[in-house]
């Protein structure tokens, strides 16, 4: 065991890989962001010692969960979660809330993969721009100047047939 920490070490030193001589000095969380700056970064780099949270896909409450209960399943529709900036909002409420219930916060987001069904509405595409209007709400605003990286795939369809965005974030802190 000794001598894989050993050669671990000296393989570090003998290439001077940055992760490994800063593993202990600087923040646990570095982001680097696109060339030119955009919306999403180009990677993160966690250091040891940073505490990783991974969230399960989530999916939008209804617009009107009580209108919703009251309906049959099969008479609830897209409508009832609302478009795709809509349900995004209502996915990124949904993390911030159990983010907050561990302990962390938007501003923790490293990494998100985001499934974007296709609209009926906008002929089977998914809307892109619907997705990132309201990510920007929550990702490089005043109350949080940080953003992720991020993967966003369009999907033909996902766990319900009403829902239009699915979203997983992993945290760190």
């Amino acid at each position: 065991m000794t001598r894989m920490i050993l050669a671990a070490a000296l393989a570090c030193a003998a290439t001077a890989m940055p992760a490994c001589a800063q593993s202990t000095d600087g923040p646990l969380v570095e982001r680097h962001a696109s060339t030119p700056p955009g919306l999403i970064l180009q990677g993160v780099t966690v250091r040891p010692g940073a505490t990783t949270l991974y969230l399960s896909g989530q999916l939008a409450s209804p617009v009107d969960p009580a209108a919703t209960e009251a309906k049959e399943a099969s008479a609830i529709t897209i409508a009832d979660y609302g478009d795709t900036k809509t349900q995004t909002i209502s996915t990124l409420e949904k993390i911030a809330g159990i983010l907050e219930s561990h302990g962390y916060a938007m501003s923790d987001v490293i990494k998100m993969t985001a499934f974007v069904a296709g609209d009926p509405a906008m002929g089977g595409r998914m809307d892109f721009a619907g997705f990132n209007e309201g990510f920007r709400m929550f990702f490089g605003t005043a109350e949080n100047a940080n953003t992720v990286a991020r993967s966003t795939v369009q999907v033909a369809a996902l766990a319900g047939p009403n829902y239009l965005v699915e979203l997983e974030v992993v945290a760190v802190k």
